[in-house]
């Protein structure tokens, strides 16, 4: 049964609220099936890895030039699969549901180094005793 729009715009709030709460709580909820999708396509990646390593085996123990570089050309093809499946979206990408990520939370806009900070947990210890 469909939700009425009363009941989806309420869904809505209550998602945007969650988001401006806890965005990486929220983020890991929404990111489960995204997961699955992602472990799958690294599984078929590594799978095309080892048939590309078969390739140039084989191309070895026959001598044939032209099925070794076949076979690098798709454990390349592997390799780019499980490394692409690692990837996290990009923050104007679309998701798979096809709407808009959250907005990331905004980082103080003075950003020190980590030198700074060292020191700075250096001139407090020597103040504390």
């Amino acid at each position: 049964m469909p939700l009425s729009e009363h009941e989806q715009r309420l869904l809505e709030q209550m998602e945007r609220a969650l988001y401006a709460e806890d965005p990486k709580f929220a983020t890991s909820l929404r990111s489960s099936s995204m997961a699955r999708a992602s472990r799958g396509r690294a599984a078929l990646g590594v799978l095309i890895v080892f048939a590309g390593i078969g390739c140039l085996v084989t191309s070895m123990a026959m001598q044939a030039t032209p099925l070794g570089i076949l076979g690098f050309a798709v454990m390349l093809i592997g390799a780019v699969l499980v490394y692409t499946a690692f990837l996290r979206p990009r923050a104007g990408a679309e998701t798979a549901e096809g709407e808009q990520p959250a907005p990331k939370a905004k980082t103080p806009s003075t950003k020190t180094s980590f030198m700074d900070r060292v020191e700075g947990r250096w001139r407090k210890r020597q103040g504390d005793e």
